[in-house]
């Protein structure tokens, strides 16, 4: 999903680094649910004491901003971040050796939506853009990257209400537009 890659620093340390979340990108909720994270989204939620866990699992801590074990910004592409391996740490190295080998490419991250805006289209489905995280709790590199599942229900809720507004909407307006016609020709 993010393309996250190990490396070896310049003082010969380990690394796993990429993004753990990428602007513009649409994310498929389900069938005609999507979401996307606006450019900037993290400006105020990168000062946090946030972790790098591996599969958004917290017994398995990978790094700490608060350690200077992670490190993350935003940039025009995204939320990009850098986890130093603790190399007698060997579930770390099992997790950095998964990745360079190729067999974890993903990531993501945990978090709350502090603001976001909603779009409903023509056909019916529903966009979320999410405009301003906070706070962001962790970032994780992933066998299978994803939103939580706790947000997917919660946006199932969100969506099935907005569906019922919208059709509540439509009525009334037919309805009107029926009633006026019929004023009209009587």
């Amino acid at each position: 999903m993010h393309d996250i890659k190990t490396r070896s620093a310049d003082n010969d340390e380990k690394v796993i680094e990429g993004y753990f979340a990428v602007f513009n990108e649409i994310y498929r909720v389900w069938d005609d649910v999507t979401e996307s994270i606006a450019p900037g989204a993290f400006t105020d939620s990168l000062n946090g004491d946030i972790r790098a866990l591996y599969n958004h699992n917290t017994d398995q801590i990978l790094g700490r901003t608060s350690a200077g074990t992670l490190t993350l910004k935003q940039d025009e592409k995204g939320l990009w971040g850098q986890i130093k391996v603790n190399e007698r740490d060997t579930e770390a190295v099992n997790v950095y050796e998964r990745i360079a080998r190729g067999d974890i490419t993903g990531c993501s991250f945990g978090f709350d939506i502090e603001s976001e805006e909603v779009r409903v289209n023509d056909d019916g489905s529903v966009h979320w853009t999410i405009t301003k995280v906070n706070p962001l709790y962790e970032v994780s590199p992933c066998v299978f990257p994803a939103y939580e599942q706790t947000s997917v229900e919660s946006r199932g809720k969100e969506a099935r209400v907005i569906r019922k507004r919208e059709l509540e909407s439509w009525k009334i307006k037919t309805l009107e537009k029926l009633k006026k016609g019929a004023d009209e020709n009587a």
